[in-house]
């Protein structure tokens, strides 16, 4: 597959199994993360590589912050225990979660968002390099990104940002391959 082939054809994969990548293929990852545009060469970025009783240590503390935004909530018992045992399982979803969170520099001429915009560019790389590595990638975000008690928890400072979670490893089953999305009606052209 060539670098165009790659861009037209990449598409996330929910559905993850093991084996998660090796640890050669994971340095690949990390490489292509390392590699984006970055003004000032200011590495904005910090990646933070989720397995084994890692995945576990990432379900608890996913418990513990909907715990909390559940507590004295108008929930029915039933609907909060159901709510935490889908919490739980969530980073079990994928053998391999890389955690991409902002690592901001104060900076005259960078600001935060051209960081923060990087450190996107970061999750994306590796995302497609994966799916060039034969492996499935699904970046998510949801409201773990935004939970300061899960920021804390990973070490994300309060003011950093997590980029996402990409979740990482062996496609499940073969993806029917998406159709295209038509670009015209997003562009513009001035000659």
């Amino acid at each position: 597959m060539n670098a165009i082939e790659l861009l037209l054809q990449r598409q996330s994969t929910p559905m993850l199994t093991s084996p998660a990548p090796t640890d050669d293929d994971l340095s690949t990852l990390l490489a292509a993360g390392m590699r984006v545009p970055d003004h000032g060469g200011l590495k904005p970025w910090h990646f933070q590589v989720v397995s084994g009783q890692g995945l576990q240590k990432l379900s608890d503390i996913y418990l513990q912050a909907v715990s909390v935004e559940l507590t004295n909530s108008d929930f029915e018992e039933q609907v909060i225990l159901d709510k935490k045992e889908k919490t739980a399982k969530m980073p079990f979803r994928a053998p391999m979660i890389i955690v991409i969170s902002t690592n901001y520099a104060e900076h005259s001429k960078v600001p935060k968002q051209e960081q923060l915009v990087a450190a996107g560019c970061c999750a994306h790389a590796m995302q497609m390099a994966a799916f060039a590595l034969g492996y499935g990638a699904m970046w998510r975000t949801g409201d773990f990104a935004y939970n300061p008690i899960v920021k804390k928890g990973l070490g994300v400072t309060n003011d950093n940002e997590i980029v996402g979670y990409l979740y990482l490893g062996t496609p499940t089953k073969e993806a029917n391959a998406k159709p295209a999305k038509d670009y015209q009606a997003h562009v513009s052209y001035w000659q």
